[in-house]
């Protein structure tokens, strides 16, 4: 066997092939879709997946604002933050922050599924979340995506 055709052939920012995809969040469970669209960013879906780089997917997200939760959690999970400032601790419903900014459900849970650290930050940067049915990457042409065919 010659050893030098097996190589291992690993993807950059200058090798991924990176694609837009559309995907329609209307209706969806919101742990399950941000599942899929964090597999999605990190590119796991392609041949050339490489763990240490950006060879992911550019993933925008339309209606944000019908997402749903499963059980009680629209009314029982809290999203905490801190402002900085002594006594500056802050809780949020589901249900209050759909109605006041509706794309950050989205965004904080993919997030906590992406890895830590400056990769993890890097993926965040291809995602585009949108509260209605319209977005302003129609120039891309990104494909719509059928979130059932996704195996994540």
């Amino acid at each position: 066997m010659d050893a030098l055709s097996y190589k291992t052939k690993f993807v950059n920012k200058s090798t991924a092939n990176k694609e837009w995809l559309l995907i329609d969040a209307e209706n969806e469970v919101v742990g399950r879709l941000a599942s899929k669209i964090a597999y999605l960013i990190r590119g796991k879906h392609t041949t050339g997946f490489t763990p240490h780089s950006d060879c992911g997917a550019n993933i925008i997200v339309i209606n944000a604002d019908k997402v749903r939760f499963t059980g009680k959690k629209m009314d029982e999970k809290e999203y905490i933050r801190y402002t900085g400032y002594p006594g500056g601790q802050r809780f949020a419903t589901p249900k209050e922050l759909l109605n006041r900014k509706p794309t950050e459900i989205i965004k904080h849970a993919v997030h906590g599924m992406l890895p830590k650290g400056r990769l993890g930050r890097a993926l965040n940067t291809n995602l585009f979340v949108y509260a209605g049915t319209e977005h302003k990457h129609e120039a891309q042409q990104p494909k719509k995506v059928d979130l059932k065919t996704i195996i994540a």
